[in-house]
Protein backbone atom coordinates (compact mmCIF):
# COMPACT_ATOMS: atom_id res chain seq x y z
CA UNK A 1 0.00 0.00 0.00
CA UNK A 2 1.69 3.51 -1.12
CA UNK A 3 1.71 6.09 0.88
CA UNK A 4 -1.49 8.67 0.17
CA UNK A 5 -1.56 12.15 -0.81
CA UNK A 6 -0.96 14.54 1.79
CA UNK A 7 -4.29 14.72 3.49
CA UNK A 8 -5.70 12.23 1.05
CA UNK A 9 -8.01 11.41 4.07
CA UNK A 10 -6.43 7.55 4.37
CA UNK A 11 -10.22 7.28 5.15
CA UNK A 12 -10.46 5.59 8.57
CA UNK A 13 -13.67 5.24 10.20
CA UNK A 14 -14.16 3.75 13.50
CA UNK A 15 -17.09 1.50 13.90
CA UNK A 16 -18.98 0.38 16.40
CA UNK A 17 -17.59 -3.52 17.85
CA UNK A 18 -19.08 -5.36 20.63
CA UNK A 19 -21.86 -3.19 20.48
CA UNK A 20 -23.81 -5.98 21.38
CA UNK A 21 -22.01 -7.87 23.38
CA UNK A 22 -21.93 -8.34 27.21
CA UNK A 23 -21.07 -4.93 29.33
CA UNK A 24 -21.08 -4.19 32.86
CA UNK A 25 -23.69 -1.84 34.49
CA UNK A 26 -21.05 0.60 35.49
CA UNK A 27 -19.67 0.87 32.29
CA UNK A 28 -22.69 1.43 30.57
CA UNK A 29 -22.93 5.48 31.23
CA UNK A 30 -19.15 5.81 30.16
CA UNK A 31 -19.80 3.76 26.79
CA UNK A 32 -21.63 6.58 26.18
CA UNK A 33 -19.61 9.48 27.38
CA UNK A 34 -16.59 8.04 25.78
CA UNK A 35 -18.68 7.90 22.38
CA UNK A 36 -19.60 11.49 23.01
CA UNK A 37 -16.53 12.64 23.79
CA UNK A 38 -15.19 10.96 20.14
CA UNK A 39 -17.98 12.61 18.60
CA UNK A 40 -16.69 16.24 20.20
CA UNK A 41 -13.46 14.90 19.17
CA UNK A 42 -13.83 14.89 15.46
CA UNK A 43 -16.39 17.61 15.30
CA UNK A 44 -13.23 19.68 16.61
CA UNK A 45 -10.82 18.04 13.65
CA UNK A 46 -13.76 19.11 11.43
CA UNK A 47 -13.41 22.54 12.38
CA UNK A 48 -9.60 22.79 11.95
CA UNK A 49 -9.84 21.26 8.58
CA UNK A 50 -12.23 23.82 7.63
CA UNK A 51 -10.26 26.50 8.63
CA UNK A 52 -7.53 25.00 7.05
CA UNK A 53 -9.52 25.00 3.72
CA UNK A 54 -10.82 28.54 3.92
CA UNK A 55 -6.74 29.39 4.82
CA UNK A 56 -5.42 27.21 1.81
CA UNK A 57 -8.09 29.14 -0.52
CA UNK A 58 -7.12 32.55 0.49
CA UNK A 59 -3.65 31.55 -0.58
CA UNK A 60 -4.99 30.51 -4.06
CA UNK A 61 -6.70 33.95 -4.45
CA UNK A 62 -3.17 35.19 -3.33
CA UNK A 63 -1.62 33.16 -5.68
CA UNK A 64 -3.85 33.95 -8.70
CA UNK A 65 -3.62 37.81 -7.88
CA UNK A 66 0.07 37.33 -8.03
CA UNK A 67 -0.23 35.70 -11.21
CA UNK A 68 -2.55 38.51 -12.89
CA UNK A 69 0.29 40.29 -11.75
CA UNK A 70 2.88 38.77 -13.57
CA UNK A 71 0.75 38.54 -16.87
CA UNK A 72 0.32 42.03 -16.61
CA UNK A 73 3.90 42.44 -16.76
CA UNK A 74 4.67 40.07 -19.34
CA UNK A 75 2.06 41.70 -21.83
CA UNK A 76 4.39 45.37 -20.67
CA UNK A 77 7.73 43.21 -21.65
CA UNK A 78 5.98 41.62 -24.66
CA UNK A 79 4.95 45.23 -26.62
CA UNK A 80 8.60 46.36 -25.07
CA UNK A 81 9.93 44.08 -27.47
CA UNK A 82 7.65 44.49 -30.40
CA UNK A 83 8.54 48.28 -30.00
CA UNK A 84 12.15 47.43 -29.80
CA UNK A 85 12.09 45.17 -32.82
CA UNK A 86 10.19 47.96 -34.58
CA UNK A 87 12.65 50.30 -33.44
CA UNK A 88 15.50 48.23 -35.12
CA UNK A 89 13.82 47.30 -38.20
CA UNK A 90 13.80 50.96 -38.82
CA UNK A 91 17.28 51.30 -38.35
CA UNK A 92 18.29 48.41 -39.96
CA UNK A 93 16.68 50.17 -43.22
CA UNK A 94 18.81 53.07 -42.28
CA UNK A 95 21.95 51.57 -41.85
CA UNK A 96 20.81 49.63 -45.17
CA UNK A 97 20.17 53.51 -46.92
CA UNK A 98 23.34 54.89 -45.41
CA UNK A 99 24.94 51.94 -46.98
CA UNK A 100 23.84 52.44 -50.67
CA UNK A 101 25.06 56.25 -49.79
CA UNK A 102 28.35 55.17 -49.15
CA UNK A 103 28.13 53.09 -52.01
CA UNK A 104 26.85 55.90 -54.18
CA UNK A 105 29.74 58.20 -52.53
CA UNK A 106 32.40 55.82 -53.70
CA UNK A 107 30.74 56.16 -57.26
CA UNK A 108 31.56 60.13 -56.96
CA UNK A 109 34.54 59.79 -55.27
CA UNK A 110 35.94 57.84 -58.09
CA UNK A 111 34.37 60.76 -60.63
CA UNK A 112 35.99 62.93 -58.29
CA UNK A 113 39.20 61.43 -58.04
CA UNK A 114 39.25 61.24 -62.03
CA UNK A 115 38.91 64.99 -62.27
CA UNK A 116 41.54 65.72 -59.94
CA UNK A 117 43.67 63.17 -61.74
CA UNK A 118 42.76 64.97 -64.99
CA UNK A 119 43.29 68.72 -63.98
CA UNK A 120 46.80 67.68 -62.08
CA UNK A 121 48.04 66.11 -65.21
CA UNK A 122 46.67 69.57 -67.09
CA UNK A 123 48.94 71.71 -64.42
CA UNK A 124 51.69 69.47 -65.00
CA UNK A 125 51.51 69.86 -68.66
CA UNK A 126 50.87 73.76 -68.63
CA UNK A 127 54.18 73.44 -65.46
CA UNK A 128 56.03 72.46 -68.13
CA UNK A 129 55.45 74.31 -71.21
CA UNK A 130 56.24 76.80 -68.62
CA UNK A 131 59.66 75.74 -67.95
CA UNK A 132 60.17 74.89 -71.60
CA UNK A 133 59.23 78.45 -73.27
CA UNK A 134 59.67 80.67 -70.00
CA UNK A 135 56.48 80.69 -68.43
CA UNK A 136 55.45 84.45 -67.84
CA UNK A 137 57.76 85.90 -70.81
CA UNK A 138 55.81 83.88 -72.87
CA UNK A 139 53.15 86.23 -71.95
CA UNK A 140 54.96 89.10 -72.42
CA UNK A 141 55.86 88.42 -75.97
CA UNK A 142 52.39 87.77 -76.35
CA UNK A 143 51.22 91.10 -75.25
CA UNK A 144 54.15 93.35 -77.22
CA UNK A 145 53.26 91.60 -80.05
CA UNK A 146 50.15 93.71 -80.20
CA UNK A 147 49.85 95.50 -83.47
CA UNK A 148 47.63 98.45 -81.86
CA UNK A 149 46.52 99.42 -78.81
CA UNK A 150 43.62 97.63 -79.52
CA UNK A 151 45.05 94.57 -80.17
CA UNK A 152 46.90 94.71 -77.02
CA UNK A 153 43.89 95.25 -74.78
CA UNK A 154 42.30 92.02 -76.37
CA UNK A 155 45.98 90.01 -75.78
CA UNK A 156 45.87 91.31 -72.49
CA UNK A 157 41.92 90.23 -71.45
CA UNK A 158 43.30 86.38 -72.84
CA UNK A 159 46.11 86.35 -71.02
CA UNK A 160 44.31 87.35 -67.84
CA UNK A 161 41.86 84.91 -68.52
CA UNK A 162 43.92 81.93 -68.99
CA UNK A 163 46.19 82.82 -65.88
CA UNK A 164 42.53 82.61 -64.27
CA UNK A 165 41.61 79.56 -65.86
CA UNK A 166 44.69 78.18 -64.25
CA UNK A 167 43.92 79.53 -60.72
CA UNK A 168 40.29 78.01 -61.00
CA UNK A 169 41.77 74.84 -61.79
CA UNK A 170 43.32 74.66 -58.89
CA UNK A 171 40.63 76.16 -56.37
CA UNK A 172 38.23 73.71 -58.28
CA UNK A 173 40.84 70.79 -57.43
CA UNK A 174 40.93 71.85 -53.90
CA UNK A 175 37.49 72.20 -53.92
CA UNK A 176 36.59 68.52 -54.90
CA UNK A 177 38.84 67.54 -52.47
CA UNK A 178 37.77 69.19 -49.54
CA UNK A 179 34.07 68.44 -50.59
CA UNK A 180 35.13 64.29 -50.72
CA UNK A 181 36.53 64.64 -47.29
CA UNK A 182 33.36 66.08 -45.75
CA UNK A 183 30.93 63.59 -47.72
CA UNK A 184 33.29 60.65 -46.34
CA UNK A 185 33.06 61.88 -42.99
CA UNK A 186 29.68 62.32 -42.82
CA UNK A 187 28.80 59.41 -43.95
CA UNK A 188 30.78 57.22 -41.70
CA UNK A 189 29.83 59.34 -38.61
CA UNK A 190 26.33 59.05 -39.63
CA UNK A 191 26.44 55.21 -40.18
CA UNK A 192 28.66 54.64 -36.87
CA UNK A 193 25.94 56.52 -35.10
CA UNK A 194 23.34 54.22 -36.87
CA UNK A 195 25.27 50.85 -35.84
CA UNK A 196 26.23 51.63 -32.30
CA UNK A 197 22.09 52.51 -31.49
CA UNK A 198 20.85 49.34 -33.29
CA UNK A 199 23.71 47.26 -31.07
CA UNK A 200 22.04 49.20 -28.33
CA UNK A 201 18.54 48.48 -29.25
CA UNK A 202 19.92 44.73 -29.81
CA UNK A 203 21.29 44.51 -26.12
CA UNK A 204 17.92 46.06 -25.03
CA UNK A 205 16.28 43.63 -26.94
CA UNK A 206 18.09 40.71 -25.04
CA UNK A 207 17.66 42.22 -21.69
CA UNK A 208 14.25 42.18 -22.21
CA UNK A 209 14.13 38.76 -23.29
CA UNK A 210 15.62 37.59 -20.28
CA UNK A 211 12.84 39.42 -18.17
CA UNK A 212 10.28 37.50 -20.39
CA UNK A 213 12.18 34.48 -19.38
CA UNK A 214 12.08 35.26 -15.62
CA UNK A 215 8.54 36.23 -15.60
CA UNK A 216 7.74 32.73 -17.62
CA UNK A 217 9.67 30.90 -14.90
CA UNK A 218 7.83 33.06 -12.21
CA UNK A 219 4.66 32.18 -13.47
CA UNK A 220 4.90 28.88 -13.88
CA UNK A 221 6.36 28.61 -10.06
CA UNK A 222 3.01 30.38 -9.04
CA UNK A 223 0.94 27.92 -11.32
CA UNK A 224 2.65 24.88 -9.95
CA UNK A 225 1.94 26.91 -6.51
CA UNK A 226 -1.55 26.86 -7.34
CA UNK A 227 -2.02 23.70 -8.68
CA UNK A 228 -0.44 21.98 -5.45
CA UNK A 229 -2.75 23.79 -3.13
CA UNK A 230 -5.69 23.00 -4.76
CA UNK A 231 -4.65 19.30 -4.34
CA UNK A 232 -4.31 20.18 -1.15
CA UNK A 233 -8.16 21.54 -0.82
CA UNK A 234 -9.47 18.55 -2.22
CA UNK A 235 -7.66 16.13 0.04
CA UNK A 236 -8.69 18.09 2.51
CA UNK A 237 -11.88 18.38 1.16
CA UNK A 238 -12.07 14.48 1.20
CA UNK A 239 -10.75 14.61 4.61
CA UNK A 240 -13.61 16.56 6.08
CA UNK A 241 -16.51 14.24 4.39
CA UNK A 242 -14.75 10.92 5.99
CA UNK A 243 -14.84 12.85 9.51
CA UNK A 244 -18.23 14.25 8.65
CA UNK A 245 -19.17 10.62 8.03
CA UNK A 246 -17.48 9.56 10.85
CA UNK A 247 -19.06 11.69 13.24
CA UNK A 248 -22.35 10.60 11.68
CA UNK A 249 -21.89 6.86 12.31
CA UNK A 250 -20.66 7.78 16.37
CA UNK A 251 -24.37 9.53 16.61
CA UNK A 252 -25.64 6.00 14.86
CA UNK A 253 -23.43 3.85 17.62
CA UNK A 254 -24.64 6.37 20.53
CA UNK A 255 -28.22 5.90 19.21
CA UNK A 256 -27.67 1.99 19.41
CA UNK A 257 -25.61 2.31 22.52
CA UNK A 258 -29.15 3.82 24.27
CA UNK A 259 -30.97 1.44 22.82
CA UNK A 260 -28.76 -1.22 23.97
CA UNK A 261 -28.87 -0.66 27.43
CA UNK A 262 -32.77 0.23 27.36
CA UNK A 263 -33.18 -2.86 26.19
CA UNK A 264 -30.63 -4.41 28.44
CA UNK A 265 -32.27 -2.84 31.50
CA UNK A 266 -35.60 -4.20 30.65
CA UNK A 267 -34.17 -7.64 30.24
CA UNK A 268 -32.56 -7.11 33.99
CA UNK A 269 -36.01 -6.07 35.22
CA UNK A 270 -37.69 -9.07 33.96
CA UNK A 271 -34.84 -11.08 34.76
CA UNK A 272 -35.30 -9.70 38.28
CA UNK A 273 -39.31 -10.45 38.76
CA UNK A 274 -38.29 -13.80 37.61
CA UNK A 275 -36.22 -14.37 39.90
CA UNK A 276 -38.42 -13.55 42.66
CA UNK A 277 -41.40 -15.49 41.21
CA UNK A 278 -38.64 -18.87 41.11
CA UNK A 279 -37.15 -18.19 44.71
CA UNK A 280 -33.35 -17.84 43.78
CA UNK A 281 -30.88 -15.22 42.97
CA UNK A 282 -29.68 -13.77 39.49
CA UNK A 283 -26.43 -15.08 38.54
CA UNK A 284 -24.31 -11.43 38.27
CA UNK A 285 -23.25 -10.01 34.89
CA UNK A 286 -20.55 -11.13 33.27
CA UNK A 287 -17.22 -9.16 33.40
CA UNK A 288 -15.95 -7.27 30.06
CA UNK A 289 -14.33 -10.09 27.31
CA UNK A 290 -10.53 -9.45 26.46
CA UNK A 291 -10.28 -11.29 23.82
CA UNK A 292 -12.38 -12.66 21.02
CA UNK A 293 -13.41 -8.59 20.11
CA UNK A 294 -12.01 -9.03 16.89
CA UNK A 295 -11.18 -11.55 14.03
CA UNK A 296 -9.14 -12.19 10.90
CA UNK A 297 -10.47 -9.72 8.04
CA UNK A 298 -9.28 -11.95 5.40
CA UNK A 299 -7.38 -15.28 4.65
CA UNK A 300 -3.73 -15.11 3.09
CA UNK A 301 -0.45 -14.99 4.13
CA UNK A 302 0.87 -11.25 5.76
CA UNK A 303 3.00 -10.26 2.76
CA UNK A 304 3.83 -6.68 4.61
CA UNK A 305 3.66 -5.82 8.21
CA UNK A 306 3.19 -2.71 9.98
CA UNK A 307 6.40 -0.41 10.43
CA UNK A 308 8.93 1.21 8.06
CA UNK A 309 9.03 0.03 4.49
CA UNK A 310 10.91 1.17 0.99
CA UNK A 311 12.30 4.38 3.14
CA UNK A 312 8.49 5.21 4.31
CA UNK A 313 6.31 3.95 6.54
CA UNK A 314 3.12 1.33 6.48
CA UNK A 315 0.80 2.01 8.89
CA UNK A 316 -0.90 -1.34 8.40
CA UNK A 317 -0.64 -4.93 7.86
CA UNK A 318 -0.89 -6.50 3.80
CA UNK A 319 -2.99 -10.18 3.42
CA UNK A 320 -2.09 -11.43 0.06
CA UNK A 321 -4.26 -14.02 -1.73
CA UNK A 322 -4.41 -14.32 -5.49
CA UNK A 323 -7.42 -16.61 -5.29
CA UNK A 324 -10.49 -15.87 -7.05
CA UNK A 325 -13.62 -14.06 -5.37
CA UNK A 326 -11.54 -13.65 -2.08
CA UNK A 327 -14.24 -12.25 0.68
CA UNK A 328 -13.21 -9.26 2.45
CA UNK A 329 -14.81 -9.53 6.25
CA UNK A 330 -15.66 -7.20 9.38
CA UNK A 331 -13.02 -7.67 11.96
CA UNK A 332 -15.91 -6.82 14.65
CA UNK A 333 -19.52 -5.34 14.79
CA UNK A 334 -19.77 -1.94 13.92
CA UNK A 335 -21.20 0.50 11.83
CA UNK A 336 -19.95 1.24 8.30
CA UNK A 337 -18.79 5.29 8.50
CA UNK A 338 -17.35 5.77 4.86
CA UNK A 339 -17.75 3.15 1.95
CA UNK A 340 -16.38 4.96 -0.97
CA UNK A 341 -13.11 4.86 -3.98
CA UNK A 342 -10.08 6.47 -2.75
CA UNK A 343 -7.46 7.95 -5.37
CA UNK A 344 -5.06 6.05 -2.99
CA UNK A 345 -6.95 3.29 -1.40
CA UNK A 346 -9.41 2.51 -4.10
CA UNK A 347 -12.67 0.97 -2.96
CA UNK A 348 -12.08 1.53 0.87
CA UNK A 349 -14.48 0.73 3.50
CA UNK A 350 -14.30 2.10 7.34
CA UNK A 351 -15.89 0.77 10.37
CA UNK A 352 -16.64 2.05 13.34
CA UNK A 353 -16.39 -0.13 16.78
CA UNK A 354 -17.42 0.61 20.35
CA UNK A 355 -15.88 -1.85 22.56
CA UNK A 356 -16.99 -1.52 25.92
CA UNK A 357 -16.96 1.48 25.42
CA UNK A 358 -13.97 2.09 23.65
CA UNK A 359 -13.53 3.26 19.78
CA UNK A 360 -11.77 1.50 17.34
CA UNK A 361 -11.39 2.28 13.51
CA UNK A 362 -10.70 -0.77 11.05
CA UNK A 363 -9.72 0.62 7.38
CA UNK A 364 -10.39 -2.41 4.32
CA UNK A 365 -8.48 -0.90 1.37
CA UNK A 366 -7.96 -1.65 -2.32
CA UNK A 367 -11.03 -4.07 -2.40
CA UNK A 368 -12.23 -5.15 -5.56
CA UNK A 369 -15.82 -4.89 -4.59
CA UNK A 370 -17.61 -2.95 -1.90
CA UNK A 371 -20.97 -4.60 -0.71
CA UNK A 372 -21.81 -2.65 2.53
CA UNK A 373 -22.90 1.44 2.49
CA UNK A 374 -22.18 4.12 5.17
CA UNK A 375 -24.63 4.05 7.54
CA UNK A 376 -25.02 0.14 7.56
CA UNK A 377 -24.67 -1.47 10.54
CA UNK A 378 -22.72 -5.10 10.40
CA UNK A 379 -22.06 -7.83 12.47
CA UNK A 380 -18.38 -9.66 13.16
CA UNK A 381 -17.47 -12.15 10.21
CA UNK A 382 -19.60 -10.48 7.71
CA UNK A 383 -18.77 -9.94 4.28
CA UNK A 384 -17.99 -6.32 3.34
CA UNK A 385 -16.47 -6.90 -0.16
CA UNK A 386 -13.64 -9.02 -2.50
CA UNK A 387 -9.94 -8.85 -2.18
CA UNK A 388 -8.76 -6.57 -5.19
CA UNK A 389 -6.19 -4.27 -6.55
CA UNK A 390 -7.74 -1.03 -6.76
CA UNK A 391 -6.29 2.76 -6.23
CA UNK A 392 -2.01 2.77 -5.87
CA UNK A 393 -1.67 -1.35 -5.06
CA UNK A 394 0.62 -3.36 -6.44
CA UNK A 395 -1.12 -7.03 -6.73
CA UNK A 396 -4.07 -8.51 -5.15
CA UNK A 397 -3.96 -7.69 -1.50
CA UNK A 398 -5.98 -6.31 1.33
CA UNK A 399 -4.39 -3.34 3.29
CA UNK A 400 -5.77 -3.55 7.05
CA UNK A 401 -5.51 -0.59 8.88
CA UNK A 402 -6.21 -0.33 13.12
CA UNK A 403 -6.41 2.79 15.47
CA UNK A 404 -7.31 3.34 18.77
CA UNK A 405 -10.06 5.93 18.93
CA UNK A 406 -11.84 8.02 16.05
CA UNK A 407 -9.44 7.51 12.95
CA UNK A 408 -7.07 10.54 12.60
CA UNK A 409 -4.42 10.76 9.12
CA UNK A 410 -1.04 9.24 10.27
CA UNK A 411 -2.05 7.91 13.65
CA UNK A 412 -2.55 3.66 13.24
CA UNK A 413 -1.51 1.36 15.29
CA UNK A 414 0.43 -2.01 15.09
CA UNK A 415 -3.24 -4.52 14.63
CA UNK A 416 -0.51 -7.94 15.58
CA UNK A 417 -1.29 -8.58 19.01
CA UNK A 418 -4.88 -6.96 18.79
CA UNK A 419 -6.56 -8.14 15.91
CA UNK A 420 -5.63 -12.38 15.54
CA UNK A 421 -3.52 -12.02 12.29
Amino acid sequence: MKKPIITLVVSTIVGLGTLFGGISFKTEAASISSLKGQQDQIHNQRSSVNSTINQAKQKIDSLQGQQVDVKTEMKRIDLAIGDTNTKMREKQAKVDDTKAQVTKLQADIKVIQERIKQRNELLKERARNYQETGGMVNYLEVLMGSQSFGDFIDRANAVTTIMQADQDIIKQAEADKKELETKQAQVENDLANLQKMLKDLEKMNQQLAGQRAEKDKLLGSLQAQEQHVHEDVMNMEEQNQVLASQEAAIQKAIQMEQQRQAELARQRQAAAQASRSNGYSAPSAAPPVTSGNFMRPASGPISSTYGPRWGDFHYGVDIANPGANVPIVAAADGVVAVSHYSQSYGNVVYITHSINGHIYTTVYAHMQVRMVSEGQVVSKGQQIGIMGSTGEATGQHLHFELYNGPWKYHSAINPMGIVPL
